[in-house]
């Protein structure tokens, strides 16, 4: 029992270290690029390029966990790789083509879904099923925290150092989770000697997986339109605390809200991980997303700081509710898949609203804001039109 205890402590403890760098290495690129190149479009683009490829890489970094024997090892190397690109991105700005810095960001970008969903792939080996339901709540956790503590490290110590020293700092951290990531368990015999596939055919059999699963499709499906709907909220909160607050900074301040308030719901949840069933946290977490959506499109200040906090009290439990499903229903053989390509498909939803953000924004700030509510509402028909197709699917096979 205490081995497990020490197990479960190093995964979290290396997970938060490694999420924390990364939530930190967005940030901290952006002000090291604008620093050293002095242009703000170069900057975005950079961030720009690490974030598509982090989409890209996703499925294909999970096809390679799920056919090693030591996974675990696999995802020490990636890490390493992944905090090595950062220094060399760094290294390589102001200095050499941009053109060359930016495919370097999209090499470095492809090990990103190392640090999310191939990591919380592992987590069934360090717990016993039992006990699984309260770890997991801890593991997403760990994304509140370093959404919380990433962006306000990266801020500080760019303030205090440079923005250079940042970048650095990013890198040490997600390179300090190696040893944790090396040290995890081995999947079971029968599980990694079933490999015999080439990448290609596992890749698609971890999409089929996905797809064909309908709780895995509908909960897939609901996470993509919640997180288009943050990335068009996210996207307007500078806009937002610039108009209500007083000044840009303080809407961006507002994400620590969110965090903070999405960390409290997930502690209740680590407390008492059964109390509601994961399927039912999916459907009913972007209800309240939306309706605090419209209510911070009334732009009022005090109306604001409320939604954005209900926002981050939805959030926090969708995603665990999201872990647990696909803990559950993902295929051993293909499990670090099922969770590489979900977070791929979020980040392409959320790069999605961010984008769409700025023209929405330009026309009407309020009608952004509503298109994000009702983004995240079209997630609710969207969970049972899925749920009735699987019905009506055993329907007809019955």
């Amino acid at each position: 029992m205490a081995d497990r205890h020490s197990s479960l402590r190093a995964y979290l403890v290396g997970a938060l270290a490694a999420r924390t760098g990364d939530d930190m290495a967005g940030p901290a690129l952006l002000l090291a690029a604008l620093a050293l190149t002095g242009s703000a479009t170069g900057a975005s683009s950079l961030l720009a390029a690490v974030t598509v490829a982090a989409a890209v890489g996703g499925p294909v970094l999970g096809a390679l966990l799920d056919r090693a024997a030591r996974p675990g090892r696999l995802l020490a190397g990636a890490l390493l790789l992944y905090a090595a690109g950062l220094a060399v991105i760094l290294g390589g700005l102001g200095r050499v083509p941009f053109a060359v810095t930016l495919l370097v960001a999209v090499v470095a970008g492809l090990l990103g879904p190392a640090l999310s969903g191939g990591w919380t792939a592992q987590l069934p080996r360090v717990v016993p099923g039992e006990r699984l339901p309260r770890a997991n709540a801890l593991d997403a956790m760990t994304f509140g925290v370093a959404g919380l503590a990433g962006p306000a490290l990266a801020g500080g110590v760019a303030e205090a150092s440079g923005a250079p020293t940042a970048v650095v700092v990013a890198a040490v951290l997600i390179g300090a989770a190696a040893p944790a990531a090396w040290r995890l368990p081995a999947p079971a015999k029968s599980a990694a000697t079933s490999r015999p596939a080439p990448l290609t055919g596992l890749v698609a059999s971890g999409v089929r997986a996905v797809l064909g699963s309908p709780p895995l499709a509908r909960a897939t499906l609901t996470s993509v339109l919640s997180c288009a709907a943050q990335g068009l909220m996210i996207a307007c909160l500078p806009l937002l605390g610039e108009r209500a607050l007083g000044g840009a900074g303080f809407g961006a301040a507002l994400l620590s809200g969110a965090a903070l308030s999405a960390l409290a719901a997930n502690a209740v949840f680590a407390r008492h991980p059964c109390a509601v069933a994961p399927d039912t946290v999916l459907w009913a977490a972007p209800l309240l997303q939306a309706a605090a959506l419209a209510v911070a499109a009334t732009g009022r200040p005090a109306a604001l700081v409320v939604a954005v906090i209900v926002v981050g009290v939805a959030e926090g439990p969708q995603l665990t509710a999201l872990f647990a499903v696909r803990h559950r229903e993902a295929p051993d053989r293909l499990r670090s898949q099922v969770f590489t390509t979900g977070a791929s498909l979020k980040i392409t939803g959320f790069a999605v609203g961010a984008a769409a953000a700025g023209p929405l924004a330009g026309w009407s700030l309020p009608g952004a804001l509503l298109v994000a509510a009702g983004t995240a509402a079209l997630a609710v028909p969207a969970f049972f039109a899925v749920r009735t197709a699987d019905t009506a699917g055993t329907t007809t096979r019955a």
